[in-house]
């Protein structure tokens, strides 16, 4: 194992995938922070994302998982590629917006901003922060395709694997152009700012902790479609009390499709529970002592180093995801996967099944006592999405 001040090098070959495990929490710390801009000597300044993982893990399954996934590529095609739909048969984001070709064209946009002017500021930011969510995808391609076994190597490879990512990433691409074009019209927002964060965010990446291992990055992403698809639940839900049927319309249909892209992720893990349930309630429990990143937990807007915890806060404020949505989450994946009952496991996977199903009632009791601080804590930030107006965060 080589270790450099901002990088953990692992060869894959070098250990058991046990014993690293076992290890890890020793070696691996990752941190996010901002970084100052430097100078050069021929007077240019140098680019530096704002905020980086210093300390991350690379290749963490070793060689012989990969024959796995190898295994299961006739299974993916049969299965898991039944969950994408032909593009034919696809919504479009110009489904639900003001028909721009149309004489009534600026009637509906007048309609639209109308309806918007119902919802107060701190929807908006809680909305805004999942469409800048949803438009770091490219990290999310590029994260996917890290994954040792399932990656695409050409950027066009037929293997069922890459032919999921590809097309995952077309299908969710949706999201976010929907979202900001209707944040565009309905003039309550800063646009420029919500374009600058986006940029700094895609410039910045993210760190899901999932070392290239594709057993830890599909529990991420299973994890992760659950979560989006509550959060696009709710802000519909908002939307709806507020008389704003429309937009509605438009987070309830982007949660139906993070609902069936949760399917075909908690599908994956359902399959790897019945070919090596020993390694996979291991990676489970791994992925839950880490905790579970927000893929947009590296989110800056040039003005608050902390703007994705306040943002975080107003979205658990106004019920939209919150610290019990976590522990249900994972309450609801342990289930899914039969997690209780597994059996045949070894010692360290017996632990890590016990750890893993007593986990949802530790994170319920520690987050009643923390939301019990940050009320006493809560103060006003101003939010630069909403042309610096404060929220209570």
């Amino acid at each position: 194992m080589a270790i450099a001040m901002n990088q953990i090098v692992v060869s894959p070959s070098s250990y058991a995938y046990r014993l690293y495990q076992s290890r890890r929490s020793r070696s691996s710390i990752a941190s996010s922070i901002r970084s100052a801009t430097t100078e050069v000597t021929n007077g240019r300044k140098l680019y530096i994302p704002p905020r980086e993982a210093h300390v991350q893990v690379k290749h963490s399954m070793p060689p012989q998982k990969l024959e796995i996934f190898k295994s299961l590529e006739g299974w993916a095609d049969e299965t898991l590629l039944t969950y994408l739909k032909p593009v034919e048969k696809s919504w479009q984001p110009t489904d639900f917006l003001p028909e721009a070709e149309s004489e009534g064209f600026y009637d509906q946009v007048k309609e639209l901003r109308e309806r918007c002017k119902e919802l107060p500021d701190e929807y908006f930011v809680v909305l805004v922060g999942d469409m800048i969510t949803e438009e770091a995808l490219p990290t999310y391609q590029t994260m996917l395709n890290t994954l040792d076994g399932v990656r695409d190597e050409t950027g066009a490879s037929p293997t069922p694997w890459a032919v999921w990512t590809r097309a995952w990433t077309a299908e969710e691409n949706r999201h976010g152009d929907l979202l900001n074009k209707y944040l565009y019209l309905s003039g309550r927002v800063d646009m420029r700012q919500i374009e600058k964060t986006i940029q700094y965010l895609i410039g910045s990446g993210m760190d899901p902790k999932t070392e290239n291992n594709p057993y830890l990055g599909f529990i991420y992403t299973s994890f992760q479609e659950r979560a989006t698809f509550i959060s696009h639940g709710n802000t519909a839900r908002l939307a709806k009390d507020r008389g704003d049927l429309k937009l509605a319309q438009i987070c309830g249909t982007i949660a139906a499709d993070e609902k069936r892209h949760e399917t075909a992720y908690t599908k994956i893990v359902e399959k790897l529970f019945e070919i090596d349930a020993d390694g996979t309630i291991l990676g489970l429990a791994d992925m839950m002592k880490k905790k579970i990143s927000m893929p947009a937990h590296l989110m800056y807007d040039g003005q608050d180093d902390n703007l994705f915890e306040h943002f975080s806060t107003v979205a658990q404020r106004l019920g939209v995801y919150t610290a019990k949505d976590y522990a249900d989450i994972l309450e609801f994946l342990v289930e899914r996967w039969n997690v209780e009952t597994l059996s045949g496991l070894s010692s360290e996977g017996h632990k890590a099944q016990d750890f893993v199903c007593g986990l949802p009632a530790r994170i319920r009791k520690i987050e009643e006592r923390a939301q019990g601080r940050a009320k006493e804590a809560a103060k006003n930030v101003p939010f630069s999405w909403i042309f610096g107006r404060e929220i209570r965060a």
